[in-house]
């Protein structure tokens, strides 16, 4: 069974859908953080702060769907590339593949955006100004290897069920 390219799909549309979810929830919905934090405490004193964290935090939203529209657009052309499914319980559109890629893709985007933004470039943290602010980055990068690693065995338990390999 080749699931390689619902795989790849899947991959791109959970790094888009993981920052999808960052932006939306993290930026706009609970406000902790922007895409690039000029205090400690990453809240805006002026009205031209909050203006700029704004379009920084739009920037960051419009890349991550783009990446998602990419995820759309590998996932509708692997649709266009297998055959029809075959009578059975597991084909090439095997909706676990695609939500453990999907997971893979999300947990990947947690992990490297907070290594490189929390603990390498220190743009933001996850809750900055906190007393534990490097525990809650950490819990974000911890958030994205689980999410990962959950994932990826969703995404091979399919293939070693269909192969025999249990």
């Amino acid at each position: 069974m080749n699931t390689k390219p619902i795989f790849r799909a899947g991959l791109i549309l959970g790094l888009g859908l993981g920052g999808l979810f960052d932006g939306i929830v993290l930026h706009q919905v609970l406000g902790w953080h922007h895409l690039i934090c000029t205090t400690d405490t990453c809240q805006p004193n002026t009205v031209d702060e909050l203006k700029r964290q704004i379009t920084q935090d739009g920037y960051f939203d419009f890349s991550v769907w783009l990446i998602t529209l990419t995820g759309v657009v590998l996932l509708f052309r692997s649709a266009r590339q297998s055959p029809p499914p075959e009578p059975g319980p597991v084909h090439t559109w095997s909706g676990k593949v695609l939500c453990g890629a999907i997971l893979t893709g999300w947990g990947a985007f947690n992990f490297f955006e907070g290594l490189i933004n929390h603990q390498i470039l220190g743009l933001h943290h996850v809750l900055p100004g906190n007393r534990h602010q490097l525990f809650f980055d950490l819990l974000f990068l911890a958030s994205g290897l689980l999410l990962a690693a959950v994932g990826g065995a969703v995404a091979r338990s399919v293939s070693a069920w269909t192969t025999g390999r249990r």
